[in-house]
């Protein structure tokens, strides 16, 4: 039996997810938490505590139409954990208690936040809680106060907080379901207050915690950011800005037609966004065109920062790979970003990232089409839909067979807790080889 304590790292973070889920499931299995007042199929509830706790979004039941407010609460916990990473909750719970964080927790923290260095982790986490309490309140009273005119009192509180920390997480659940099961946010397209609220909480969710203590120790002295940093900020900013003028071009004539230039601006601004892992939709995602839906597939396959509640190769991974192909074109040897040199590993580390993921996204869609020969387009868009955890979907969630759904269920998992920690999980006791094999050339085209 292995026991838990000689649990490396990256063994324990995805161990822990998995405890998480089955738990969530459990719960979510219960009359209590259904509004049938049934028992929930284990896979079904297995399903959504998964896409809850990978802060995905995809869905077998409407949320609001199935779970009550038992359940619903279920599942934002399972969000809120999921978002944070269950390692920062158990040093929150360490520090209220007044317990000694010791080294290996620090370790287990360091690798579940993507920070840096070891050093400033606890503070880290102090500021990561902190933030996303503010950061979530914040969401919460803006959006309930907006809510209040549509659902009245209680129920604009409740989904003010529910959509708040949902879209903070990067998760898509939502409770628009009293309006219509499965519209998200189609409901409220043009209502600014709403789609600014979620987009704003959506992109400080995914930029990174790591990147959170850069601007709050440095504010607004960009020279001092470290490259991680400048490199995320000014990365996802150019990307949305591009992502929006293309959706207003291609979508032109299919989910934008008929809409006023300023809805339309906001609807592109929202749809540029949100398959940066977010899952919310104020268009139908079905009636994308062809080419509207190849780039909302390219974003998820992206993502946003490491370190957040973001899925995707993420942005820096994308960076990295696209510096490394211009280098190589101008036959430099060196990577080079912001006046800095990128370590031959970390390049090594994206490729290698990017070629898993790929893999995995492959293998997942090949999986799905051979099980219920669904079209190769909507297979895809939901492989890279789940393993990005972003959670949009053309609407076959829903028609998926066991297998399919089990599937779907891995490749959340796998998108959540990194497609690299599940890898090195498995693989981190290694044997390291003294005597290297001799050299010789293969030809590559």
């Amino acid at each position: 039996m292995i026991r838990l304590t000689r649990l490396g790292a990256k063994q324990t973070l995805a161990v822990g997810f998995v405890v998480i889920i089955l738990t969530g499931a459990l719960l979510l299995m219960l009359p209590a938490a259904n509004k049938s007042g049934e028992f929930l199929p284990f896979l079904d509830a297995l399903f959504t505590a998964t896409s809850a706790t990978c802060v995905t979004g995809l869905v077998v039941y409407d949320t609001w139409s199935q779970f009550t407010i038992f359940g619903q609460l279920v599942i934002l916990i399972l969000i809120q954990i999921g978002g944070l990473g269950f390692m920062t909750i158990a040093i929150l719970f360490s520090m209220v208690l007044g317990k000694r964080i010791g080294l290996r927790e620090r370790s287990f923290a360091m690798e579940a936040v993507n920070s840096l260095q070891i050093s400033g982790v606890v503070r880290l986490v102090k500021h990561i809680l902190i933030g996303t309490l503010i950061f979530e309140l914040i969401g919460a009273i803006i959006l309930a106060t907006r809510f209040y005119g549509v659902f009245g009192d209680s129920r604009a509180i409740w989904f003010g907080i529910f959509h708040s920390v949902s879209a903070f997480c990067n998760a898509g659940f939502d409770l628009m379901g009293s309006m219509e099961p499965y519209s998200s946010l189609t409901g409220f397209s043009s209502d600014m207050t709403v789609n600014i609220t979620i987009m704003a909480l959506i992109v400080t969710g995914g930029i990174g915690f790591v990147i959170w203590e850069d601007l709050f120790v440095h504010r607004f002295r960009f020279r001092k950011y470290k490259l991680h940093t400048k490199t995320v900020l000014v990365s996802t900013i150019a990307m949305i800005i591009i992502s929006t003028a293309m959706f207003l071009v291609v979508e032109k004539d299919a989910t934008l037609k008929g809409m006023e230039t300023g809805e339309r601006i906001l609807a592109a601004f929202f749809h540029s966004i949100t398959p940066r892992t977010a899952g919310f939709n104020t268009t139908d995602t079905g009636a994308l065109s062809e080419a509207g839906t190849m780039l909302t597939m390219f974003l998820m396959f992206i993502g946003a920062s490491p370190g957040s509640t973001a899925g995707g190769i993420k942005i820096t991974t994308f960076v990295v790979i696209v510096l490394s192909v211009i280098t190589h074109f101008r036959k430099c040897e060196d990577v080079n970003v912001f006046n800095r040199r990128l370590d031959a590993r970390v390049v090594k580390r994206a490729y290698f990232s990017v070629t898993y993921y790929s893999i995995m996204v492959l293998a997942g869609c090949f999986l799905i089409v051979a099980n219920q020969g669904l079209p190769i387009k909507e297979a895809m868009f939901e492989t890279l839909s789940a393993i990005g955890t972003v959670g949009l979907s053309t609407g076959i969630t829903r028609d998926l067979s066991t297998f399919s759904r089990i599937i779907v269920v891995i490749l959340m998992y796998t998108g959540r807790v990194g497609s690299l920690t599940v890898f090195m999980a498995v693989t981190e006791k290694r044997n390291i080889r003294k005597v290297k094999n001799p050299m010789e050339k293969i030809i590559i085209g």
